[in-house]
């Protein structure tokens, strides 16, 4: 299993410290950084930046939200970012949801598996340079002829030879369907609440998904990029602060993140087994209630989503996720002496 240094999205500032961190994971053996982007900064700027200040490390996207850019767009951003980066590019793209693809793109979210797969198919026409992409829609039709057209569009292909034809692409996937899917189109796969306790409710969607004709990959080949934040703590104390630490996060994704009638993170954890749970902190968060929400939120679940503990306890937790398929172990870590000490006791 490899380790992956996951920086997410900017909160209200520019982070300062994620130069040291980037510095650190790629001198210490991390394989990877990934970046993330919500409604603020954005997921490639920050990989074109540190990507020129490491020579070790992939780059990764974690994820790319696919109503933010059309297809081409989303194939140009990846053609150039792997040259610039020597073929160190990894696309990890997802749907996001509906308040923010109709509210900060301003684009319907109806349809997103479909949509999903014209996306990846078009990203890849343009990256092998076959030949001018073309798509029948009706999410993306290349070239357009819609309302509004010209009828002028011509099927192109890219200017600029792609430095790989086969850039690996990751989808970031949580329901049954969607997972399935995401295991007979891609490269891999980017959960945003797996652990070894969940792992089970996964694996037939997957093998669903491996199963279907055409499929592109297996499970031996498959990567489960698996996100968490990983802590090592000295003793019980520092270890109850970090756990409660770690519950405002929970409970922000499990009642905020969505609206009452359509939160895809909430279902996750319904499917976990916290449904009782899952239902009062996102009554109690979409109140207004935040802390009173966060208040429910228990331990048990925090331990399922993350790591922390004690150094044998990290150890030995690591196995468990390396044990249930997960190839890449995204975490996110605030100091570059947290980096470096993750990336010896891991070595």
């Amino acid at each position: 299993m490899k380790l992956g240094l996951q920086l997410g999205y900017w909160q209200a500032q520019m982070p300062t410290h994620h130069g040291d961190l980037v510095q650190a994971a790629d001198e210490s053996g991390f394989d990877a950084i990934f970046t993330a982007e919500a409604w603020g900064s954005d997921a490639f700027t920050p990989l074109a930046w540190w990507g020129r200040e490491t020579s070790n490390v992939r780059l990764g996207t974690s994820i790319v939200q696919m109503s933010g850019r059309t297809p081409t767009s989303i194939a140009m951003h990846a053609l150039t970012l792997d040259h610039l980066s020597g073929g160190r590019l990894v696309l990890g793209m997802g749907v996001s949801g509906p308040q923010v693809v109709e509210g900060w793109y301003g684009e319907p979210f109806a349809k997103p598996l479909a949509r999903t797969r014209e996306v990846v198919d078009i990203i890849r026409q343009v990256l092998r340079r076959e030949g001018p992409v073309t798509n029948p829609g009706p999410h993306y039709p290349l070239p357009y002829t819609g309302p509004g057209s010209l009828g002028l569009g011509k099927p192109l292909k890219p200017i600029t030879h792609p430095l790989r034809a086969d850039v690996p692409i990751w989808l970031g996937a949580e329901g049954p369907k969607n997972v399935a899917q995401t295991a007979e189109i891609a490269d891999g796969w980017i959960p945003i609440f797996y652990t070894p306790k969940s792992a089970g409710m996964y694996r037939p969607w997957l093998d669903e998904g491996f199963a279907r004709p055409g499929a592109r990959r297996t499970r031996d080949d498959f990567e489960i990029a698996a996100t968490c934040h990983l802590e090592i703590v000295p003793d019980a104390d520092a270890k109850r602060r970090a756990l409660d630490a770690m519950k405002p996060f929970a409970a922000l994704y499990m009642g905020g993140m969505g609206a009452a009638e359509m939160n895809f993170h909430n279902q996750v954890f319904i499917r976990m087994g916290y449904e009782e749970v899952a239902v009062k902190v996102q009554e109690l968060y979409l109140a207004g209630k935040k802390d009173e929400a966060t208040a429910l939120i228990p331990d048990e679940l925090v331990e399922d989503l993350h790591i922390i503990g004690t150094p044998d306890e990290v150890k030995d937790k690591v196995a468990e996720w390396e044990d249930t398929g997960v190839t890449t172990l995204l975490v996110s870590l605030h100091t570059p002496d947290e980096v470096r000490r993750v990336a010896d006791l891991l070595a």
